[in-house]
């Protein structure tokens, strides 16, 4: 382990899983033997507002956040969110977009217009852009709800942590009932 420290920054809206997702990667991490601190921002989540979470790992970690310019990794959950926090990514820095939208209010009461270039924005500046339908296989998978496990499969591709420990944190994570679905759902993400 090199003492380089990895800042990622998951983003999305209210109820896509954001926390719980971030939950996992920090607990994958410090099981693959990393210092991990973590920071997260659900304001007014439970309205379908903006959540974000900074996790960054390391040899040894100092601080949960990091400043514009200087996130590895942006993960999004929602096409707009990805335009809002890509400030925050180094110049090389690797982008993982759900290719889903949220119609924030201003939109659905016809104030504002929905980014519709979005992906188009993020590829003119970043040269790593992963776009993936998380949200749709999902919906083929039976649960739609298990999105945020698709995506997160997709960033465990970017990270050196043995697929094992990422089964370990996954089988702690969720409960029986619905860990199967889980677990197919992140080998969807993997293989993408």
């Amino acid at each position: 382990m090199n003492n380089e420290v990895k800042s990622i920054l998951l983003v999305g809206v209210g109820g896509e899983g954001v926390i719980r997702a971030s939950d996992i990667l920090s607990a994958a991490m410090l099981k693959a033997g990393y210092d991990v601190k973590k920071s997260e921002v659900h304001g007014m989540a439970q309205r379908g507002g903006c959540v974000s979470s900074h996790v960054r790992f390391g040899k040894k970690v100092y601080s949960p956040l990091t400043k514009k310019g200087a996130i590895d990794i942006l993960l999004s959950f929602e096409k707009m969110e990805t335009l809002r926090y890509l400030e925050y990514l180094k110049p090389n820095g690797k982008v993982i977009i759900n290719n889903h939208e949220v119609l924030p209010p201003s939109v659905n009461l016809g104030e504002e217009d929905y980014p519709g270039d979005a992906l188009t924005i993020v590829r003119s500046c970043f040269t790593d852009v992963k776009v993936i339908d998380a949200s749709e296989m999902a919906r083929k998978a039976g649960n739609a709800r298990m999105a945020n496990t698709i995506v997160l499969g997709l960033l465990s591709t970017y990270l050196d942590v043995a697929p094992a420990i990422w089964e370990e944190v996954l089988r702690e994570s969720f409960p029986e009932k619905i860990l199967t679905g889980n677990l197919a759902a992140f080998k969807l993400g993997s293989d993408a």
